[in-house]
């Protein structure tokens, strides 16, 4: 019988499992060639999430982002009843630079809520939710996960935002302007949400590109630990979808909530 509480250790052992491949793989190839060490790892890590997966949850169906496109189209994965979402690599630029820390490994659960059966033929599939889930940040020395959320940080002076080091949107810049808020750059999206749940940032807004399994572990450890996790609008994030693009996202220290998602609206407006 798989339990709850099962599936909490699984996604932290197999998230941190494949977080000390990845290290061990750093250290055999070095970086003396970037593109070839970021391939492997991509490659690797996946291979060891599916056949793990494969082994321990047999039953269950698998959207990750190192699967083919015909694999991620499969329909059995919108019926399921249990679905997991991994990126076996977050942040794959930044494991390829030598000294960079800020990528991550994620290992997400969604179930379908109880009750609400099997969909018919042409009819949408039933809601579900994130139930477990883990961010291992490996050369951090970390993992995060919902068998034991961390406690919500303290709320320091003044308001930090995590953005993307390479393409931080306008509308991001915007908002911090109007809010009084610093923007923190950080690699991986896993990276950024951990630094939210640590207290290194405040928050971690986006828009403008982005997938189901980008934020799917680190969200379902930020809803456990307490702190609000939604799209800029306000509106849940949903996974599983038949398409996996999850173009933005809010996650942020609970009270700061309100005020972020304000100050978006004061943006878009204007």
């Amino acid at each position: 019988m798989v339990t709850t509480r099962d599936d909490h250790a699984l996604a932290r052992d197999l998230a941190a499992e494949a977080g000390e491949r990845l290290l061990a793989l750093r250290d055999r190839l070095g970086f003396a060639d970037p593109v070839a060490l970021r391939r492997a790892g991509d490659r690797e890590s996946h291979l060891h999430l599916m056949e793990s997966l494969s082994r321990l949850r047999p039953d269950d169906r698998v959207l990750s982002e190192e699967a083919t496109q015909q694999e991620r189209s499969d329909p059995r994965r919108r019926t399921a009843e249990r679905v997991w979402i991994i990126d076996p690599l977050d942040g794959t630029r930044e494991f390829g630079d030598d000294g960079r820390a800020d990528w991550a490994v994620h290992v997400a659960l969604w179930r379908r809520r109880p009750g609400d059966g099997t969909p018919a033929a042409g009819r949408p599939a039933p809601e579900g939710e994130l139930v477990a889930g883990a961010v291992a940040l490996p050369a951090q020395g970390v993992t995060l996960s919902t068998a034991a959320p961390p406690k919500p940080p303290p709320r320091q002076e003044g308001m930090r935002i995590a953005v993307s080091r390479t393409r931080p949107p306008e509308f991001v810049q915007k908002l911090a302007r109007l809010v009084g808020a610093e923007l923190v750059p950080i690699g991986s999206a896993g990276a950024k949400i951990a630094a939210v749940l640590t207290g290194e940032v405040d928050a971690y807004v986006h828009a403008g590109g982005q997938y189901e399994w980008d934020s799917a572990a680190p969200v379902a450890v930020a809803l456990a630990a307490g702190a609000h996790a939604s799209r800029i609008d306000g509106s849940p994030l949903r996974y599983n979808q038949k398409d996996p693009l999850l173009p933005d996202i809010l996650v942020s220290l609970p009270d700061l909530a309100p005020t972020l998602l304000a100050g978006i609206r004061d943006v878009h407006r204007q």
